[in-house]
Parts: C-alpha cells; structure tokens; sequence
C-alpha cells in the first residue's frame, strides 16, 4: 500500500520509508517463530502522520509509528511471549533513533482478527497498511471482509468514547505538558468520531470526516495533529464539554439502535471477569458501556481516574 505523511512532507515521507525498510530487515533476520507477518498502520499508513518542521526547515516525525503484528493461528503463550520480547528490542532501538515511540502491537492470530473485523481497529488497518517483514498485508488480510465505513458498529462508538474519556482523565491529572495537550488533541477528535459512527456517517478519511462535521473544534484539533505546536488548540474545559456532549448524543443513538439492552450473557461476562456485580444501575449492559458510563461520571464530576475504572477500562478495552 502507498504511504505519505500529511500535506507536503517529503523529507519525512523518507523518514518513514527507511524506518519500514530498517525495522523490516532487522525482524526477518530474527526468524521469530510462529510470526507471520508485520505491517505498518495507524496515520503513517494512511497518509495522515504529523510532522514537526524546526526554524531550519528541517522535518521529522510527531506521531508514534504504529505496527500491527499477526502470529500464526494455533500460537501458544509462550509463543505469544517470544514474539513480543523479540519485537520489543527492535521498538527500544528505532524509538531512539526516530525520538518518537515505535509501538508494535500484541500479536493477533488471523482467527482472531477475524472475529474483531468488526472493529474500527480492524477496518482501518485493512483498508491501509504498509508492509514491513514476513507475508504481506494482501495475504495476512485475505480473510477480512472490508466493509464501508458507515457499517461500523454503534458498539464502536462506545468504545472510542471510552478510550478518549480515559486518556482524558488521564490529562487532567497533569503530567508532561507534551502528553497534556496530545490527550486533549485525542479527546476532541475521539469525540468527533464517534458521534459519526454512532450516526453512521464514519469516513476512512480525516478531512472527510471533518467536512461531514462542520465543527471547528474538530478542524483545529485535526489541524494540531498534523502540525502539533507545545500547546493544545483548546483547555481542559472545553475538551472536557466536548466529550460530554458527544457522550449524550452516543447515547442517544444506542438507544434508538436497541444497544443499550441487558442481557444475561453481559452481566455474567462482567462478573467473571471483574469478581463483582459492579454499578448496579448499569448492570447486565454491555461491558463496554459500563465501563463508558462510570468514564462519563468521572469526567462530569471531575473526579480522578480511580484505580477500580483503570482495571475495568484494562479489561473490557
């Protein structure tokens, strides 16, 4: 597949390009058993990766790199464990050279992805990938039905909302200012995005997406991610009011959807995976909008992210 950072960015286009070859000869050489393949995805691969020009003219990368890793099916945890140690020094090595983190995800197996193609996660990756060692993409992929953007489930609304929600909790505990206004930025594109998922309007494209919203808070916020500056383009408050409000309108579209039912299965998948009945008001929902329904409060109230909505977030994420 094709890859070019956002606008014109040739010198980070280049960046990446080498980084893929590099990466790619270093994991083929390794021979890591049961690996079958590692593509590159996330913005890069989608031709929307931020880039940072200095006072020179000079360019290089703002956004992590993200790989996807797919193991052979049948792979075992120690397979599983083998992989990730070997890929984890490939990661500590090209993070430094590239000062941004080279992220590689947790092995999937192909029935695995098969049973989350479904997923935003999913979607987006097959429909834009890079090829960096073992099968390619066309190959690892072949058994994933790719489906039109406005098919994506309401279900991944409320994930992405979860997802935004604790990153934003996150950033109203302070920390690095860098980490801050990148989480704020996440917030408000999360917030965005979900309500067209929920609405069934999603584009694979970002400036499709910003276009079908008409909302300048969105524009800005996509704006920032491309040519991120030391400070977010918005505060807290108003990151914060623009995911309580997409909140409400996710919410209102599961219900009209018939999403928001209780069901024996949920309430049981809850207790065995938490060892608890958990808030009773929600009880018997999905695990996914429990979670998105304690992540609300906590951001309505202004309360800290508790150590119990952590885990549950960690769980059902």
């Amino acid at each position: 597949m094709g890859m070019h950072a956002y606008g014109d960015a040739p010198a980070a286009d280049a960046i990446v390009e080498r980084a893929i070859a590099g990466i790619g000869a270093e994991i083929d050489a390794m021979s890591v058993p049961k690996l079958r393949g590692v593509v590159l995805g996330g913005g890069y691969a989608r031709g929307e990766g931020g880039v940072k020009t200095a006072p020179d003219g000079s360019q290089k990368l703002s956004n992590d790199l993200d790989f996807y890793v797919v193991a052979e099916d049948g792979s075992s945890a120690a397979d599983f464990a083998a992989i990730a140690a070997s890929l984890s020094a490939v990661a500590e090595r090209w993070s430094a050279k590239l000062s941004v983190d080279v992220d590689f995800s947790p092995a999937k197996t192909p029935w695995r992805m098969k049973h989350d193609e479904e997923r935003i996660m999913i979607q987006e990756l097959v429909h834009a990938w890079c090829d960096v060692a073992g099968l390619p993409g066309k190959e690892l992929f072949a058994h994933i039905v790719r489906r039109a953007p406005q098919e994506l489930p309401w279900m991944e609304a409320a994930r992405l909302l979860m997802n935004r929600g604790i990153g934003l909790l996150l950033a109203s505990a302070g920390g690095d200012p860098g980490f801050v206004a990148r989480n704020l930025n996440k917030c408000v594109l999360g917030a965005g995005d979900a309500e067209l998922v929920a609405a069934g309007k999603y584009a694979w494209k970002a400036e499709d997406r910003a276009a079908a919203l008409g909302d300048a808070m969105y524009s800005a916020a996509l704006e920032w991610k491309f040519r991120p500056r030391p400070e977010a383009p918005f505060t807290r408050g108003e990151a914060r009011a623009r995911w309580l409000a997409a909140f409400a309108r996710v919410m209102d579209a599961g219900r009209a959807q018939g999403a928001l039912r209780r069901s024996v299965r949920q309430a049981a998948r809850w207790v065995a995976r938490r060892r608890t009945l958990g808030e009773l008001g929600t009880f018997g929902r999905d695990c996914t909008v429990r979670v998105l329904a304690s992540t609300a409060r906590a951001v309505e109230t202004g309360s800290p992210l508790s150590p119990s909505l952590k885990k549950d977030w960690e769980i059902f994420n």
